[in-house]
Parts: structure tokens; C-alpha cells; sequence
């Protein structure tokens, strides 16, 4: 058995409709950090996942997400919608998010290695803020499907002008741009290679308000066809370290112009000590954005 294959959660499995994974008991509600997009503990995307939340309010959530100043937080609910095997709210320290892609990765890991069982045999159903996201695994990965961009399309000349000027950009650097939003509000640019990706050093001031992601071509000795770097001005300003819905839009955009094979892998993190590893891939039209997730703290809340 590979190491993948040991850390994988067990495989969904039907269950009668209705039902809800059996927690541990004891005092509070189950907690899992986990840590996103990578097999190895503290190199990818750490989430923080509230098991069994309905007794929190709106209040609290935010409020706990504030305090994990994690750039992710989420809550685990009963579905509302019968064709869903749980219900997910994800916050950020700033707001709630419609849909995400490490949370959606990292929401189903937990609930899986809580307990939870699928209604089907072969997919999860997570129903968030967007609606339903199929979870599915793959080669021994979690991978979810993409869902459809809300906003595509160049982006306007004031905009690419502002980020032109926030990452100190020469005239002509930017080979490509659009709209690649799914929910949480992205743009991109794609510049010449990945070095050139990592040399950004981005005026936060200058970037407020806007959720930009960039990528540049890896040469062909790197295990990644491509780096990524999300780059989110919200309150001071930070960079996200493995960013699923990120790549979700960006996946769409560059298989469907011809940039990216049907199947690829992203890299993310270098420039935050981070090893991140999103799987792409595109199978009879429905683009799917994979990646490994491992628990690395259980515990219990107590608010």
C-alpha cells in the first residue's frame, strides 16, 4: 500500500437518506485542522472544520473564523437540500464565501474521516452557497468539479492598468488576462514563465479590493506544468498559499485556450515556504481540481 493510498479517507459508500455521520461524543464540537493540497503535514493549505455546527450562529462563526486568522474556516452542517450529504459555510477572518476550493477539498476529507458516508456510491455531494459541488475520488486524490465561471472575459484596461502598477510590471509583461471568477471574485494575468510568477513582489496598498491570480509556464524538468500565485487584497493585504477555486477558474481558462493540456499540475506556496500540488483535469468537458489533504490537529470546540 502506497503512502497516498494510507492517508486516503475511506471510499463513499451509499447510506440511507437523512442520516448524519456519528461524531465522537464528548464535550464541544469535533474540530479538524487540516492542511490542503499537499500529502505532507504544514506544505500545503491549512482549513479549519467545525463538525456538526447548527448550534452556532452567524455571530459565532465569524467570529471564530476571525480568531483562526486562517484564510479559511468552515462549518458542517445537515444538508438542506436532500440531494446533498452535508451543507458547508466558509469564512474568511474578512466575510463569508459563496464556494472555495481548498475548503471544499478539505470540508469532505473531515467529514469523511469523521464518519461521514455518501448517499452514492461513487461521488460526494457538498451543497454550499453556489449550489451543489461533486466530489469524486481520483487516483487517490479528493478532486472536486469545477463549477462554471459567473464572470469571464478580458478584463477591463483600468483594472489591468491597477495591477499592471501593483506588481511594478514593465509594458507587455502580461501575455494574457481574464476574468476567471467562480464565486469568490477572481481575476488573472498569465506572464512568460514561472520565474518571472515568483519575482512579484505586489504593493498591497495598491491591490485593495482585488483578488488576482497569476501564472507563468514552468520549463519541462519541473514536476509542474505551471505556478500559481493568489494574491488577495483583503484588509492588509496577503497571499494565499494553495488556492483551489483559484485554479478551478484558471484551469477553465487556459485548457480552453489552448494554453494548457487537458490534464496538468499547478504548483503553489514557493514563495510561502509551501509545497502545494493541484491535479487538473479535464474529463469529457468537466474540468476537475484535485489534490491531497491531511489531517494534522483533532480536537474539540468549546465556545
Amino acid at each position: 500500500m502506497t503512502r497516498d493510498e494510507r492517508r486516503a479517507a475511506p471510499e463513499p459508500a451509499r447510506i440511507p437518506s437523512g442520516n448524519r455521520p456519528a461524531y465522537p461524543s464528548g464535550e464541544g464540537l469535533t474540530f479538524t485542522q487540516v492542511d490542503v493540497f499537499t500529502d505532507t503535514p504544514l506544505l500545503g493549505n491549512p482549513l479549519a472544520v467545525v463538525h456538526d455546527a447548527q448550534g452556532l450562529s452567524d455571530a459565532q462563526m465569524a467570529a471564530f473564523a476571525r480568531w483562526t486568522n486562517l484564510s479559511e474556516t468552515t462549518f458542517l452542517l445537515p444538508p438542506a437540500d436532500p440531494a446533498a450529504d452535508y451543507r458547508v459555510r466558509i469564512f474568511t477572518p474578512h466575510r463569508e464565501l459563496p464556494f472555495a476550493g481548498h475548503p471544499t477539498l478539505g470540508s469532505c476529507h473531515a467529514w469523511l474521516e469523521a464518519g461521514g458516508v455518501a448517499r452514492g456510491a461513487d461521488e460526494v455531494v457538498q451543497q454550499c452557497a453556489v449550489g451543489l459541488i461533486r466530489l469524486r475520488r481520483r487516483h487517490a486524490r479528493l478532486a472536486f468539479a469545477a463549477p462554471p465561471c459567473v464572470r469571464s472575459g478580458p478584463l477591463e484596461p483600468a483594472l489591468l492598468a491597477r495591477i499592471v502598477a501593483a506588481l511594478g510590471l514593465q509594458a507587455g509583461a502580461v501575455l494574457d488576462h481574464q476574468w476567471v471568477d467562480n464565486g469568490p471574485g477572481w481575476c488573472a494575468i498569465r506572464l512568460a514563465s514561472a520565474e518571472a510568477v515568483l519575482a512579484l513582489r505586489p504593493d498591497w496598498a495598491a491591490l485593495a479590493g482585488i483578488k488576482l491570480g497569476v501564472v507563468g509556464a514552468h520549463g519541462a524538468r519541473h514536476d509542474a506544468q505551471f505556478e500559481v500565485r493568489a494574491l488577495i487584497g483583503e484588509g492588509p493585504g496577503y497571499e494565499d498559499p494553495v488556492t483551489g477555486s483559484l485554479n478551478a477558474g484558471l484551469a477553465q481558462w487556459l485548457i480552453g485556450s489552448g494554453v494548457a493540456p487537458t490534464a496538468y499540475v499547478a504548483a503553489q506556496g514557493a514563495r510561502l515556504a509551501r509545497r502545494g500540488r493541484v491535479f487538473i483535469e479535464r474529463v469529457d468537458g468537466q474540468v476537475w481540481v484535485g489534490g491531497h489533504s491531511v489531517s494534522c490537529v483533532r480536537g474539540a470546540l468549546l465556545l
